[in-house]
This record gives C-alpha cells, sequence and structure tokens, in this order.
C-alpha cells in the first residue's frame, strides 16, 4: 500500500504492512508489560506523569487531564524532537515516516504524530492502539492450526532439533526459546529475563502470522506444560496442542545424560543446588541428597542420574494421556542424520 503523509488511523493489518519504525508512547511499565514486538518505546509521560494525569482526568475533568500533559511535555519537546530526527534520518539523510501507537490510539500517539509533522515526518497511526492489536494477538489463538508436536524424554535435544529444522513445509515455534525458559526447575539456568505472558503472546502470535505469510503447511512446537516459568502458553493454543499428533524423540539414557551435562555444568554449584532444593519434595529426600551430593564433587553425571527418574517418570504419565504418538529411535545421530531419519518417517497425518 501506498504511504501517504496523514494523521490517519490504520486497522492492524494495514498498519503492520508500513514499512516505517514502529514508536510506542505509552510509558515505560506500559511498554514493559507488553508491545507490539520491533516497537521502540519513546515515552511521553513517566509512569508517575501518566498516573497523575489519570488522576486529574477521574477526579477533576478531562480538559484539567490535557492540561497537566501540556505541562509535562512542553519542557520535553525540545528532547523528543531531538529523539525523532536520530530515528526518522537514515545515512543519506532522507526522511522516513513513523508508525505510532498508544494504548487506545488516543491522545498521546495523536500528539506525539502532531510533533513528529512539525519537522516534515509522516506519520500513522494504529487505529484503537495497543489494545486493539492485543484483541488481534488474541484472535489468532482460535484460528484451527496444523500442530505437531515434538516430544521426548529430558535430554533428547527436541529443542536443538527444532531450531535446526529448515525445511519450506514446516513452520517452528521455539516456545521454550521464546519464554526464556526450558520447562523445568532448571529451566531458567543460563537463559536471559523472561518476558511477561502478554509478551510472550505477542511474539507468538507474530510467528503465527509469518506462519500464514509464508508456504509452510504444518506447525512443530515442542510439547510443553502449560506453563514455562512464569509465562503461560495461551489457552486456545494449548487446547490444540494437547489434541495435536507427537513425534516421540527417544535416545540412549546415556547420550541424554551426556546431553544434560554439556547443558547444565556451566552453571553455578548454588544455582544448581537451588534448583534441586525446588523440586526436593517430589524428588525425596533419598534422590535430593544424592544430586546435591553429587553436584558438590562436581560428579555431573551422577547428579543428573539422580533426577532422570523423576523426570522421566513424569514425562511417561503425560505421554499416556495421548494415542497419536509416532516414537522415533535417534540415539548418536548428528541433528543433520536425525532430521533426515525424520523426514523420510512415514508420520501420522494431522
Amino acid at each position: 500500500m501506498s504511504e501517504k503523509p496523514t494523521n490517519s488511523s490504520y486497522p492492524v493489518t494495514d498498519f503492520r504492512n508500513l514499512s516505517s519504525p514502529i514508536i510506542d508512547v505509552r510509558s515505560p511499565s506500559e511498554f514493559r508489560q507488553g508491545h507490539w514486538p520491533g516497537a521502540v518505546n519513546i515515552p511521553l509521560f513517566s509512569d508517575s506523569e501518566r498516573e497523575i494525569i489519570g488522576i486529574s482526568y477521574k477526579k477533576e475533568s478531562r480538559l484539567k487531564a490535557i492540561f497537566n500533559g501540556l505541562k509535562i511535555t512542553i519542557p520535553n519537546t525540545k528532547q523528543l524532537l531531538k529523539i525523532i530526527h536520530q530515528i526518522t534520518i537514515n545515512n543519506e539523510g532522507i526522511n522516513k515516516s513513523l508508525r505510532i501507537y498508544c494504548w487506545r490510539g488516543g491522545m498521546r500517539s495523536s500528539a506525539f504524530a502532531w510533533l513528529a509533522r512539525t519537522i516534515g515526518i509522516r506519520t500513522y497511526l494504529l487505529q484503537g492502539g495497543y489494545k486493539n492489536y492485543r484483541k488481534w494477538v488474541l484472535n489468532k489463538f482460535e484460528d484451527d492450526l496444523p500442530i505437531r508436536l515434538v516430544g521426548g524424554k529430558t535430554g533428547t535435544r527436541k529443542t536443538d532439533l527444532l531450531n535446526y529444522i529448515n525445511e519450506d513445509n514446516i513452520h517452528v515455534i521455539d516456545l521454550e526459546g521464546i519464554a526464556n525458559h526450558r520447562g523445568s526447575s532448571f529451566g531458567s539456568l543460563g537463559m536471559k529475563e523472561q518476558p511477561t505472558t502478554q509478551q510472550f503472546e505477542n511474539i507468538i502470535a507474530e510467528s503465527l502470522y509469518d506462519f500464514e505469510n509464508n508456504s509452510a503447511t504444518e506447525i512443530w512446537l515442542e510439547a510443553e506444560s502449560s506453563n514455562l516459568g512464569k509465562c503461560r502458553i495461551p489457552n486456545d493454543l494449548y487446547t490444540q496442542m494437547k489434541k495435536a499428533p507427537i513425534l516421540e524423540i527417544v535416545k540412549d539414557k546415556n547420550e541424554r545424560v551426556k546431553n544434560l551435562v554439556n547443558v547444565y555444568s556451566q552453571n553455578s554449584q548454588n544455582e544448581l543446588k537451588d534448583a534441586v532444593n525446588r523440586i526436593s519434595k517430589r524428588l525425596g529426600p533419598q534422590r535430593t541428597k544424592e544430586a546435591l551430593t553429587a553436584i558438590d564433587k562436581k560428579e555431573w553425571s551422577k547428579a543428573c542420574e539422580a533426577m532422570l527418574d523423576y523426570y522421566d517418570k513424569c514425562y511417561e504419565y503425560e505421554l499416556k494421556k495421548t494415542n497419536n504418538i509416532n516414537s522415533i529411535n535417534l540415539s548418536s545421530l548428528s541433528l543433520k542424520s536425525s532430521l533426515n531419519k525424520i523426514l523420510n518417517e512415514n508420520l501420522n497425518p494431522l
């Protein structure tokens, strides 16, 4: 679609088809809670300033809130213009345009757009703001999705295999990578800070949008519990996941232990012991003691073996809930050989 210099609002689909940088002018805490992935936060008000304006709107009047907003914004105008200039000027010195949104597509985005236009920047507003984007996100999980799950006991390198896939007909969504959590008591070790559940949902929805716009015919996900740390898989998506066929990866126990040692031995002993203690009631006193002693002695294989029985039983319990399973033994195979073997397998239809 053509980009015209206007302050008109665009629905989510048209807004995303524009090529300009996306600016989120909400407060920092609003942005942290969730935002359009890839958006840049240039807050018109700080969190405390937004609270002041909100109170004046509720207890006094809309006009009073506008006056308070102007009182805050006007002294910051010069700095805001500098930031806008930095974002909208490329290496050739050519002005670009901006896509802008606030919570409901109201005064904050309109005010910021007006400021940008004073220095010749074209502006495009998101119709209904971030609130409308969130409706779009949640609707994405209601679609009928062609999902196949990749399952297997801990240490079978399911995530590594998913991320190795580069097939035109397979779209991979790495839920653990998006959540920055591997889904167990040890899941956060060595990972970055987790996103909020809301932002987790936003990123997944964008991946589903990418699926709709590429040539893939299947979506492959790792079989997960409903929660990955503090991130919760959207209910509509999780319901479909529970009904999806499972490709179960089987590997030799010694190989699994070796894989786990490679992943977790890089973490500090205290972090590992804390993770063990978090599940001590489920492990039982004997296995907990064995694992903690092994960690103290840096006997990583023994530490893994002390806990594998517990995690294997959990996996086997969950596996009994579905009958649509293809099991494939990939012991000793590289990722390349594993993928080739899977692609030549006669998998159950979706």
